[in-house]
């Protein structure tokens, strides 16, 4: 039996909400579903996925159909800065994050 996976309210909403986006946006340049599929890579069964929000769809699908279509996730001229700001501060954090070891009651 196949395990379902639950996402928070949260999740599905900015999914739904990004996959409109992109069919807007899509519809908005007279894009149709088979051209817009064409030029991501993808099937246009899978294209109708990632505009109704199927949770299932690879992000990087979702990404590379809103930047061709326009829809703009993240302010491109600071992406940089925030990736190297980031990447600073991965440095100085412990490589590796490990469970503090339990004490062993050993005093019978």
């Amino acid at each position: 039996m196949d395990k379902v996976r639950a996402y928070s309210h949260y999740t599905t909403d900015a999914i739904v909400l990004l996959g409109k986006l992109i069919k807007l946006a899509r519809k908005e340049r007279k894009l149709t579903e088979q051209d817009l599929a064409d030029r991501v890579g993808i099937s246009r069964g899978t294209l109708k996925s990632i505009e109704k929000g199927s949770p299932t769809c690879k992000i990087g699908l979702f990404f590379e159909a809103a930047t061709i279509v326009g829809v703009e996730l993240f302010n491109s001229e600071k992406m940089s800065v925030a990736i190297n700001t980031v990447s600073d501060k991965l440095t100085l954090l412990p490589k590796s994050i490990h469970n503090p070891k339990k004490d062993v009651k050993d005093d019978f």
